[in-house]
């Protein structure tokens, strides 16, 4: 018999690539919207093979229908709440409840295992000024000093932990902390975290910012929850899905090198980081980015790579193909040779 997976969240970017991996290797695919009006737009991406359950994270509604039959869960979705309030609870709050919204009704329904999608910044040293490498072991320690999204991943990700502490049944939990996600886009409608790209394609930067980012491939993001899916040793473990550190200069550097006049307007200036610091003040989108400013702490990937065999493309490779995949789709303008 065919096994069935619940997708949550396949309107997003990384949910939408884990329905067209989870398609090809023969699996019947479910996915949560949270409305039916969004049912097309995933059709249109993915086609027809894909059910639909509706299910909002932020509701009980639903998903005991979403669990019937199911047996393996991704959970990707998080609801974002509202980002620019100045209560960290308007995202703390949604996305615990939400994740275990997601585990519970998935342990009342028998399924052999959730693997849930946190973030490399749940295991993280607290000092945004540490140096070094480190690994699952590490857990961030909660701080009102933190950025709201960080405090969010990482109390999701404990609250879900905690849960199965105290459960006593067959299903089983596994964790899969990414990096920065970039790559191929699936469509136009779903740029997901490569606004990043997009901006510096579309010379909607200054110069970059002194910010390292652990680049990893929606693709190889992707393999590496299917892998933790189905992998007996996976069973109660973190695994974090990083990928090679790069600082935005070097993505700057590899999209011109690789891209010639389409990336004419990438910036090439660093960007002091006193100017970022004053920046910050009148722009929103720039505050959660100046405590990373400088950062050097890495997380290493050896887990994944010795208990799942798993190992992440290079870095330039990922920006130049998610470039490539924005003018391709007509999300940056193609300019003309």
């Amino acid at each position: 018999m065919t096994e069935t997976v619940l997708v949550t969240g396949g309107t997003g970017y990384v949910g939408g690539w884990a329905i067209v991996a989870l398609l090809g290797r023969g699996y019947d695919v479910r996915t949560t919207v949270r409305a039916a009006s969004k049912e097309q737009s995933v059709r249109e991406a993915m086609g027809e093979r894909v059910g639909f359950a509706i299910a909002d994270l932020m509701k009980d509604d639903g998903w005991d229908a979403a669990m019937a039959g199911v047996d393996y869960v991704l959970h990707v979705a998080s609801p974002l709440g509202d980002q620019s309030a100045k209560d960290p609870d308007a995202l703390i709050v949604p996305a615990r409840d939400g994740a275990l919204r997601v585990l519970r009704a998935a342990t009342r329904a028998g399924v052999k295992r959730v693997v849930m999608t946190s973030a490399a910044n749940a295991a993280s040293p607290e000092s945004y000024t540490a140096e070094g490498v480190t690994d699952e072991t590490l857990w961030t320690v909660d701080s009102s000093s933190l950025p709201a999204y960080r405090r969010s991943k990482t109390l999701a990700e404990k609250a879900v932990w905690d849960f199965m502490a105290g459960y006593d049944g067959p299903t089983e939990l596994t964790t899969v902390l990414p990096g920065a996600v970039f790559g191929p886009i699936l469509t136009a409608h779903n740029v997901g975290t490569t606004q990043i790209i997009q901006r510096m394609l579309m010379g909607k930067m200054p110069g970059t910012p002194k910010i390292g980012l652990e680049v990893v491939d929606v693709r190889d993001l992707v393999e590496l929850h299917l892998r933790a899916m189905v992998a007996p040793e996976a069973a109660g473990q973190r695994f974090l899905g990083t990928g090679e550190f790069v600082w935005m200069r070097e993505i700057a550097a590899a999209l011109k090198d690789a891209l010639g006049p389409q990336a004419a307007k990438v910036p090439t200036r660093q960007l002091p980081n006193f100017m970022v610091r004053l920046a910050a003040i009148t722009d929103p989108s720039l505050r959660a980015i100046t405590i990373s400013l400088g950062r050097r702490n890495r997380h290493t990937t050896a887990k994944a790579e010795r208990v799942l065999g798993w190992k992440a493309r290079p870095a330039a490779q990922t920006v130049v193909e998610c470039a490539e995949s924005l003018i391709a789709h007509g999300v940056v303008p193609e300019v003309a040779s």
